[in-house]
């Protein structure tokens, strides 16, 4: 991603995620990018908001205090970011949500995640909720992700070397099925030949480079064949028990397999089985979450705190 397109993601991050209108004093002081004197940020902002205009992004305009003549200040309201696919099929749909998922890893990076951070520092509430159809974190790698796909797509078998649950590296030869994302996470199935059973992986513990050797159309891919049901089949889960802050952490409520009213908070439980993202994103509502239950997940998180706070004070 170029340096000003980064820019544009996270301008459109900031002013969809922030809760009152933005000075463009705040943006520059919150947005990595906008570099030089006054008149060429100037001129830097004034073009960014063209270029988010002409991809149909509508920004309001508006002062902080409708009482007083003050400084204008920009936001997009969720409302406004839409697009009009008009008539599209099934397999448009498929290939769509694919790139929405992987450039959803991208766009919502650590750069982004500083941007709202510095707004919160700033004393300017942002929420990262309130930003449509982003998620957290995805964890995935171009090339790898295009060999894969590339595979599936010609029928081509891949060799790669695989962290085991031990840890420990296996030299893997696939006959690759389908791909898909689930909890930031990419996975692939297909046949294992050194198992000559269909198995389950997920693309971040692929150690290396995947190669393709063999010919093109080399295998057939079973129309029975569910990835999704073959990742629930493969994972080690843990059910978490939450309370949540009312009207917050709705990354958390979209997870949640209960929610239960509690006054002034309500208690939600999560079924996952990537621990460390999870407790990414519990860290990330800060004090709008309290973990209950398991007791381990609970202590990783206090020690978590406890290590950002010997950190940054």
């Amino acid at each position: 991603m170029s340096r000003k397109s980064e820019r544009l993601v996270n301008l459109t991050i900031a002013l969809l995620a922030t809760k009152r209108f933005l000075t463009k004093g705040e943006i520059f002081r919150s947005i990595e990018g906008y570099e030089g004197n006054d008149e060429s940020k100037e001129r830097m902002f004034e073009r960014d908001k063209d270029d988010l205009r002409s991809l149909g992004i509508e920004i309001e305009v508006g002062g902080l205090d409708p009482l007083f003549n003050d400084e204008a200040g920009y936001r997009i309201k969720p409302e406004n970011y839409t697009l009009d696919l008009g008539e599209i099929s099934g397999a448009d749909i498929a290939l769509l949500s694919l790139a929405a998922q992987a450039w959803n890893g991208q766009a919502l990076n650590a750069i982004a995640h500083s941007a709202l951070l510095k707004l919160k520092s700033m004393g300017i509430d942002s929420d990262i909720d309130a930003i449509p159809t982003l998620t957290p974190r995805m964890a995935w790698s171009t090339s790898e992700l295009s060999t894969v796909l590339d595979a599936i797509t010609t029928r081509t078998t891949i060799s790669f070397k695989y962290l085991s649950s031990e840890l420990e590296e296996e030299v893997r030869e696939v006959a690759p099925y389908a791909l898909a994302s689930r909890e930031g996470h990419w996975y692939f199935g297909g046949l294992d030949s050194s198992r000559n059973s269909c198995r389950t992986f997920r693309l971040d513990r692929v150690s290396g480079e995947i190669l393709t050797f063999g010919k093109v159309a080399n295998f057939d891919i079973p129309d029975d064949f569910d990835l999704f049901e073959s990742i629930e089949n493969s994972q080690n889960y843990i059910l978490a028990t939450l309370d949540v802050r009312r009207d917050k952490a709705l990354a958390l409520r979209k997870m949640a397999t209960s929610i239960s009213e509690k006054g002034e908070w309500d208690q939600i439980t999560i079924k996952t089985s990537d621990q460390a993202s999870f407790i990414d994103t519990v860290l990330w509502h800060l004090d709008d979450v309290v973990v209950i239950e398991p007791k381990e997940l609970r202590a990783q998180v206090i020690a978590e705190l406890e290590n950002l706070v010997k950190l940054h004070g």
